[in-house]
């Protein structure tokens, strides 16, 4: 049995892996790599499933629940299947790749890189496009955990670890230039 989200985690990248299902595993496991770890319910990965979801389903067993209602996403327009692992309690989301621009380009960008959170090699994304997804969620969804996990990162990680041209290319398309500004404000120098 699982005890937390972390083996939640990494038992849904061991079946994708097995599976050969392309992923990143996105939202506050990815800026929880680059920046302040926080606690979450859920992890979210982008997957690139040309069969569907039922093999994913029969490889994770019975721990993980899937709701038999995929799901739209508003913000990459995109559809989710989401798991629920009951245990302990905690969810899986799995975003289907979009069309969206910025979602194939933070795709085609991802990283394999070393979580220790949840002890195995992950596939993420670049840490910029960290910033512009968490941007467009804390714009969208008007979600203020989205704005401090932008602030942390760019703390942890400094200024200047960033592509700033790449990040403003986006943001200006999105609509979140200002909300950058205003959090990079916020940030106190480092003496």
């Amino acid at each position: 049995m699982m005890k937390n989200g972390n083996e939640a985690a990494a038992r849904v990248i061991e079946a994708l892996d097995e599976l050969g299902i392309e992923y990143l595993l996105a939202g506050s496991f990815s800026s929880n790599y680059y920046g302040i770890p926080r606690s979450t319910r859920d992890a979210d990965f982008v997957v690139v499933l040309s069969t569907g979801i039922t093999a994913l389903a029969q490889k994770l067993g019975k721990e993980f629940e899937l709701d038999p209602q995929a799901s739209f996403e508003s913000v990459t327009g995109t559809f989710r299947d989401v798991f629920q692992v009951p245990s302990i309690p905690f969810k899986i989301e799995l975003f289907h790749l979009s069309k969206d621009p910025h979602d194939c380009m933070r795709f085609e960008r991802r990283r394999e890189v070393f979580d220790e959170l949840i002890g195995r090699k992950v596939f993420i994304p670049a840490v910029e496009d960290v910033i512009v997804m968490k941007l467009r969620w804390a714009n969208g969804a008007k979600r203020g955990k989205d704005s401090d996990d932008v602030r942390d990162v760019i703390a942890v990680q400094g200024d200047d670890a960033f592509d700033w041209d790449y990040i403003h290319q986006w943001t200006a398309q999105h609509g979140t230039r200002e909300l950058l500004d205003e959090i990079r404000a916020s940030i106190p120098p480092i003496d």
